[in-house]
Order: structure tokens, then C-alpha cells, then sequence
């Protein structure tokens, strides 16, 4: 086989030489794999061949040893580690010879592919040369600067792919000086000294004990910082990032060069081209994301040994925030129309937002005087800035900074809604937003809204809601954050009741907009409604939200006829059913919990028809919003739920088995948990279905382990509900709950989110436990004693790990209670062996609550037993 003809063909214009030699690729590489790597990286590494086959030869080469899927990943690597080592030799030689080609595609591509090999191998301590050959390049008198190039590209791929611990210190001290020189003035190509640059950010994690050196670093710093005053704009742009990077992960070493950093940034911020100017800005967000973690870490705390915080941004105060006011001038045409736009002024904007987070009260008198200095300018860029900057410094200042300041400007920003310029109403629309969001609280003693100015504000939102769709976007947002205000008031929510009906009209009829190309205002709509239905005060709204019950089912059964002809409209379809189910559910879930519920009760039958029918459009996946919206009206119509069981069961069994959409799955886990509280005994029919499909998901490898936890409770809500009927299923939870513990035991303490997983699992644990002991008490009782013992010793492990919560604490507590009140008489040998209990329990006198609720009822129980 010519490889060259069959790469060529591969890309011809004539579909049918294509599907013919894409045939012959794909026998090729499954008859005889070692081979067929191997003509492809020696026709990467003939200049003489044509640039196409060639590029061809090395996406195909990355693509056997690279993949997005986890699992087809790990199963390119195996084929790769099982290649003949004579053959991965041959191979990696022609990626080297390839390095010094006089063609720019054919470098690029082979320094890749050089990477995803280190990836494999390095870790494997093979192929432990490459450093030196790849360094030996940089050395060799009069290497070409391509070659030079290349390999900077190739290092730096290759610490992109790896971890530090994968490279000896002298290997990384040898990168460092060959990438630094690479940097240096005194080479001549610009291409070598920009993929000299973009080596050294990759390298930057490698260079921790460099950085810790003081000589090593001022080196490393002088020769970023010279190279950020480069004439090449991508050099400077480079080296910027390189200094974003080393503020994130080298923020205790920073302090000598800080003045010098601000005088680049400040420079490249006034004068330097966007790109440049954008990264000198990143820099110092990034200070404020290190800052405000380490107040956020030490808060209240005298940590002696606490990280050191040199509060840069609190000296550099009175320089840096008239710098970033400046750049908010900036503002580009017609920005406000395009969600995904980063310039510079939006930059700058944001990282004022991050400054006053940082400083808090201390950045409000530097941003207000270019607040009042340019809120009323005719140029509209002027105006514009101005309400930014104010909106920008809503988070972080005390309330009792900024109230009096809202409070005197709030008139004039509902004004500003009148603005001639869309963009100066947009962004005024965001910070009324922000102004509800962050500082209106109806019980405080000063209010931001009240009785008096709220017919006005309203008003304004109402007519605004009908302006231009990203502007009306903004104001449904307002709307949202003004109605959450209420959510923990909701005696208070009563002053909302007279706009109601307005509210409602307004923002059914924003997300009605023939404009609604942008999803967002629909959604943005959507969103408001759920907020104002949740905050309103029933009874007294009962009967508009009932009207808006049969609307929305009105709008939900319009989507049923929507013409459907591509993968797109399908798109568009699903996503306004879930925006419809999510209002349902919110519906439900309000009326429900009140007298009202007669109006869910009437329409039931309706809705569930609707949400069937939501399930039937969409073939492969169950629709989460309208599973979520099953589990309200399970909850509301108790065990008239039943009727629906037999229709509804294929669509729950299906979302449980979908365990690659494993949102679904635990949505879905989750309805079975409403559905047991509203059947109880009921369900008892559709529990084999059920427990066999949980059982499953449990045994699976491939199901993110996120649901489990939530899988474990669900065994305890169905022993609940159907009592000792569980028995059957005793002798298959039983050794998953017992496996989970012993999981437990082994679990990553030193990783946060392991450590979080851990306290979800305990939790899920416990709660199984309570359900099944709780579920089957009574004549049945002593089918739990085989498994007593190791719940009290997995209890103890729980009791002894200092990494618990309180969520879990509480939920051992209530087992041992419910062990002592199931066993009775014969849970009195088990608690006199386990003593740990009378300390734990204990313990809980300093809990909240809560915890000290359960754990004294616990206490009473094992006393009554131990009596016994």
C-alpha cells in the first residue's frame, strides 16, 4: 500500500476515492497497528513528501494515542504500551528528525505527538532520554531556529502533559536554562524566543524549589519582565501571561518585584494593544482571587503559620483603581449585543468588581467622584462607565458604606432606564440588578425599598421589561433579585401581591417575544416568574398563580406542535419544555404546601398527561425538569399518585438506568424518594423494578460516583414505605451498604473534594440504615441483628474521623437511636461492648440544635434498652 497516495486520497474532493481510502486507513491500522503508526511518523518526517499527506499522517498519529473519552483514552495507551519496543523507538526517532523539518505544519504536529508519548511514558519511567535529546538541540553549535522552535514547543507540550513529580530536579533546572535563554534578547528569531516563552508558562509548575531560591528567581522574573517590553506584540502578550500564571501559583515570592509589575501592567494598559493590555489586567485579578482566598482562609483567625498576605492590592490602591476607571472608557460599539464579548473595558470593569471584594469600604471613595463626575456627560461612553464602575462596587463594601449612596443615586438610575443609548441602559439595567441583589433586605432597619418607592421601581421594571431583548434580559434579572428579597419575609411578600398581575403579564409576555433568537431573555423571564411565584403570598395570590397554572400547561402544550425539522429545533423544543416544567414544578411545590392544594388536586391529571407527553418527545433521554416536576406532584397528590404508576414507571425506570446522563440518574433516584413519601405501602408493586435497577447503577464501574450517595438514601425512603416487605431485598442492599463502608476506610483525606464525597457517602450510609431499621421494626426486628455489629463499628470509624460534618454527625446520631428502638431488649449486649456511644453522644451537647434533638432522643432509647 502507498500510505502517500492513500493520505492524499483521504482529503480528495471526490466523495467516493474518500469513503474508498478511509477504507483502506482503517484496514490498515486494524490488520497491522505497529506498522501502520509507523509509516505514518516516517511520512511526517519526509520533507520531500507533499504537505497535505503529511499533515494527515500526524492528526492521525495524535489520534491513536489521544482521546476526549476517558475510557477510549485508556485504551490507546494499552495499545501503545503493547506496541513491539523496537517499533516505539523507531518511531519516536522519526518524531525527533522531524523537530529540525523545514516545514512549519510537520514541526508543530510531531512536538504534539512527541507530547502525548512523554504522557505515556514518563510516568512509566521510560523513555527517560527525551529531556536530554530534546535539550542537545537547544545546545548544538548553530542549531537552525526551527529546530530551536520546534523543540521549546516540545518541552513545553511535554510539561503541559506531565506532572512535576515525573521529572528529576536537574532535568527541570536544565529545562528552565534552556527556555530562559531561548527568551533572551540575544536570540535573534522571534519565533524561537515566542515558543521559548509559551515553554516557560508551561514550565512554571515544574519551577516550585527555583522560585524558592532567591537567585534562581530574580533571574526567572528580570527575564519575563524584560520580555514583556518585546517588540513583538505576541512576545509581550506571552510574558504577561507568564506573570498571571506566577501570581496565582507563586504569590508568596512576589513582593520584591511589584513596582516593577505595576509600572509594565500600568504601561501596557494605557498604551499596548488589547491583547497585551488584557493580560496586564488579568495580573492583577488574579492578585485580588489570591487575596481575597486568603481572607476568606484566615478570616477571624490567628493563625500563626497563616500564608502571608501582603495586601498588594490595598497599597496599590490610589494607582490601580484610576488606572482600570480609565479603561472602562473603552467601551466598543454595540458591545451590550453580544454575550460572549471581553475587551478591555469589561475587563477592567470586572476586576474593580474583584478590587472592592478585596478592600472593601476602602475602594468607595476613589470610585465615586468618576461616578459623579461622568454619570451626566453627554457622551454616552462617559454615562455608561460611570454606572458600570458604580455597579462594579456593590460586593465588598459594608452595607452601611453603600446604602446611603444607593439610596440617594437609585432615583437617578431609574431614570437612566430612559437613556437614549441602549448600552448606557443595559448596563444600568445590570446594576439595578446588582443593587437588589446585594443590598436590598426588606427587615433591615433602612430599606432600600420601600412601601413609598416601590410603585416607582415597579413601574420602571415593568416598562423596561419591553425594551430592546438584552436589555429586557437585565431587567427580568432585576426583577429575579427583587423578588428573592422577600423569599425569607414572607409576611413582608404582601407588598407584592398588588403588581402581581402586571409582573406576570410583563414577563410572559418577554419571554413571548418574536425576538426570543435570544434564549437567554426567555429564559432570563422564566427564571423571574419561578422567583415571584415562590416569594407570593398565599392565599391571597392563590388565585392568579391558579391562572397562571393553566397558562403555562396552555404554553406547555403548544410545544407538542412545534414543527420539528432539524436537530436544532429539537434543541429549541427541549429547552422551552424544561423552562415550562421548571415553572410547573415551582407552581406545584407553592400550592401544595398551602390550602390551595384543591387546585393541584383538580388539574393532576392534566399535567401528568402534559409531562408524559414531554417524556414521549424525546426517544433518548428522560427530561430532568419534567422528572423534578413529577416529584412535586407526587408530593402533592399523596397516594393518589398511584393511578399514574403504571404509565409513568417505564419513563422513571429509564431515567434510573441512565447512568451515563447521570444528572438524569439522580434526579430520577430522587423522584423515587418523593414517590415512596406520597405512595408508602402503594409502591410496592414497582419495588423490584426499581431495587434491580439501583442495584445495578451501584454495581457499575461507569456511573459517576456522585449518585450513589443518594442511591443509599433511596433504599431507606423505600424500606419506609413499604415496611417489612424490605426483607427480600436485606440480603442485596445489605453487602453494598457494608462494601461503601469499607470504601470509607481508605478514603484521600489530604483532597477536599474526596473529603466532601466522603461525608455525602456517611451520610447516604445512615440514612439507608434509618430507613430499613425504622421500616422494618415490629414482628420482624431481628432480621437486623446479623447486621448490627458492623453498623456500630462503622458508626464508631465515623464517630473517631475528625473529618466529619454536622449533616453526618446528626445522621449517625439518629441510626444509633433507631438500632436501640428496633432491637430493644436485644441491642443491650451490642451497646454495653461499644461504649464509644456514651461519648459521642455526649459530644453533641455542643452541636446545634438539631444534632442535640436527635442525639438526646437517641440517648433515651439506648437507656431503654440497656434497662430492658
Amino acid at each position: 500500500m502507498n500510505i502517500t497516495q492513500i493520505l492524499l486520497a483521504a482529503q480528495s474532493a471526490d466523495g467516493n476515492l474518500r469513503t474508498v481510502a478511509e477504507g483502506n486507513l482503517k484496514q490498515f491500522q486494524e490488520q497491522n497497528l505497529p506498522n501502520f503508526l509507523l509509516s505514518l511518523s516516517v511520512e511526517l518526517s519526509e520533507d520531500e513528501k507533499p504537505p497535505e499527506s503529511r499533515r494527515l499522517a500526524g492528526i492521525i498519529l495524535k489520534n491513536s494515542l489521544d482521546a476526549k473519552d476517558s475510557a477510549k483514552k485508556e485504551l490507546l495507551i494499552q495499545q501503545w504500551v503493547s506496541l513491539d519496543p523496537s517499533i516505539k523507538q523507531k518511531i519516536k526517532e522519526s518524531l525527533l528528525i522531524t523537530l529540525g523539518s523545514s516545514v512549519h505544519d510537520a514541526r508543530h504536529t510531531s512536538s504534539q505527538v512527541i507530547a502525548k508519548i512523554a504522557s505515556i511514558e514518563i510516568p512509566r519511567r521510560e523513555w527517560q532520554e527525551l529531556i536530554a535529546k530534546l535539550l542537545g538541540n537547544m545546545t548544538q553549535q548553530g542549531a537552525p531556529a526551527p529546530l530551536k522552535q520546534a523543540t521549546l514547543e516540545a518541552l513545553g507540550y511535554v510539561c503541559e502533559e506531565i506532572s512535576p513529580e515525573h521529572l528529576e530536579q536537574d532535568q527541570v533546572n536544565a529545562v528552565l536554562t534552556a527556555v530562559v535563554q531561548g527568551m533572551n534578547q540575544t536570540e535573534l528569531s522571534p519565533e524561537v524566543r515566542l515558543a521559548a516563552v509559551k515553554a516557560l508558562y508551561n514550565a512554571l509548575d515544574f519551577a516550585e524549589s527555583n522560585f524558592a531560591n532567591e537567585m534562581e528567581r530574580n533571574y526567572i522574573m528580570k527575564v519575563i519582565c524584560d520580555t514583556a517590553v518585546s517588540k513583538e506584540m505576541e512576545i509581550r502578550q506571552a510574558a504577561f501571561e507568564c506573570l498571571v500564571a506566577i501570581a496565582s501559583t507563586y504569590y508568596v515570592h512576589l513582593d520584591p518585584y511589584m513596582q516593577t509589575i505595576f509600572n509594565l501592567t500600568a504601561n501596557a494598559v494605557k498604551g499596548d494593544e488589547e491583547a497585551v493590555a488584557l493580560q496586564a489586567i488579568e495580573f492583577w485579578s488574579t492578585i485580588c482571587d489570591e487575596e481575597i482566598e486568603l481572607q476568606e482562609e484566615y478570616e477571624g483567625s490567628d493563625d500563626a503559620n497563616s500564608t502571608v498576605n501582603y495586601r498588594f492590592i490595598e497599597k496599590a490602591l490610589p494607582s490601580l483603581v484610576p488606572m482600570l476607571l480609565e479603561t472602562l472608557l473603552k467601551q466598543e460599539e454595540d458591545q451590550d449585543q453580544d454575550d460572549n464579548v471581553w475587551n478591555i473595558s469589561m475587563s477592567g470593569g470586572t476586576c474593580l468588581g474583584l478590587i472592592a471584594r478585596t478592600v472593601g469600604d476602602a475602594i468607595v471613595p476613589l470610585v465615586m467622584p468618576f461616578v459623579e463626575g461622568n454619570i451626566a456627560k453627554p457622551d454616552w461612553h462617559c454615562r455608561e462607565a460611570a454606572t458600570f464602575a458604580f455597579g462594579s462596587i456593590l460586593e465588598g463594601p459594608s452595607v452601611e458604606k453603600l446604602a446611603p449612596l444607593v439610596q440617594a443615586g437609585l432615583d437617578f438610575l431609574l431614570n437612566t432606564t430612559k437613556d437614549p443609548n441602549s448600552q448606557v441602559r443595559d448596563t444600568t439595567a445590570w446594576t439595578l440588578g446588582r443593587v437588589f441583589e446585594l443590598l436590598h433586605s426588606p427587615t433591615s432597619a433602612n430599606p432600600i425599598i420601600t412601601t413609598a418607592n416601590l410603585p416607582r421601581i415597579m413601574n420602571v421594571l415593568l416598562e423596561s421589561s419591553k425594551d430592546v431583548p438584552n436589555v429586557a434580559e437585565k431587567v427580568c434579572g432585576a426583577i429575579y433579585f427583587l423578588a428573592q428579597g422577600y423569599e425569607d419575609a414572607e409576611s413582608i411578600s404582601s407588598v407584592l401581591t398588588p403588581f402581581l398581575p402586571n409582573l406576570i403579564a410583563a414577563l410572559l409576555s418577554a419571554a413571548d417575544r418574536a425576538d426570543t433568537t435570544h434564549f437567554r431573555l426567555r429564559a432570563s423571564a422564566y427564571e423571574a416568574l419561578n422567583e415571584i411565584v415562590r416569594v407570593s403570598n398565599v392565599p391571597e395570590t392563590s388565585g392568579i398563580i391558579g391562572q397562571l397554572l393553566q397558562e403555562i400547561m396552555r404554553r406547555l402544550n403548544l410545544t407538542f406542535e412545534l414543527h420539528i425539522l432539524s436537530s436544532s429545533d429539537k434543541e429549541k423544543q427541549s429547552d422551552l419544555q424544561a423552562l415550562l416544567c421548571g415553572v410547573l414544578q415551582v407552581i406545584i411545590q407553592k400550592l401544595s404546601s398551602s390550602d390551595a392544594k384543591l387546585i393541584i388536586a383538580q388539574t393532576a391529571d392534566q399535567l401528568m398527561l402534559l409531562f408524559l407527553r414531554v417524556f414521549a418527545c424525546h426517544s433518548s433521554t428522560v427530561h430532568e425538569e419534567a422528572m423534578l416536576a413529577i416529584g412535586a406532584l407526587a408530593y402533592a397528590t399523596g397516594t393518589d399518585f398511584v393511578k399514574y404508576m403504571p404509565e409513568f414507571f417505564k419513563y422513571l425506570e429509564a431515567g434510573l438506568q441512565n447512568y451515563e446522563e447521570y444528572q438524569v440518574c439522580s434526579i430520577s433516584v430522587g423522584v423515587v424518594g418523593d414517590i415512596c413519601r406520597a405512595l408508602e405501602d402503594k409502591i410496592l408493586p414497582f419495588c423490584d423494578g426499581i431495587m434491580s435497577v439501583l442495584l445495578k447503577d451501584l454495581s457499575n464501574s461507569m456511573l459517576n460516583r456522585s449518585v450513589k450517595p443518594p442511591i443509599f438514601s433511596c433504599f431507606g425512603d423505600i424500606a419506609l414505605a413499604i415496611g417489612d416487605n424490605f426483607e427480600k431485598y436485606l440480603p442485596y442492599a445489605m453487602p453494598m451498604l457494608q462494601g461503601a463502608a469499607g470504601l470509607l476506610a481508605v478514603l484521600d483525606h489530604t483532597d477536599e473534594d474526596m473529603v466532601d464525597y466522603g461525608n455525602q457517602l456517611r451520610r447516604g450510609i445512615f440514612e439507608a440504615y434509618s430507613g430499613i431499621l425504622q421500616g422494618i421494626k415490629g414482628a420482624k426486628a431481628q432480621l437486623m441483628i446479623p447486621y448490627a455489629s458492623h453498623l456500630l463499628q462503622f458508626t464508631e470509624a465515623v464517630y473517631k474521623d475528625r473529618s466529619r460534618d454536622e449533616s453526618v454527625t446528626k445522621a449517625a446520631v439518629a441510626v444509633l437511636g433507631d438500632l436501640a428502638d428496633t432491637l430493644g431488649p436485644s441491642s443491650k449486649d451490642l451497646f454495653k461492648s461499644n461504649l464509644f456511644h456514651v461519648e459521642f453522644l455526649r459530644e453533641c451537647n455542643d452541636s446545634d440544635d438539631e444534632v442535640r434533638d436527635t442525639a438526646s432522643w437517641a440517648q433515651g432509647m439506648i437507656n431503654q434498652a440497656l434497662v430492658s
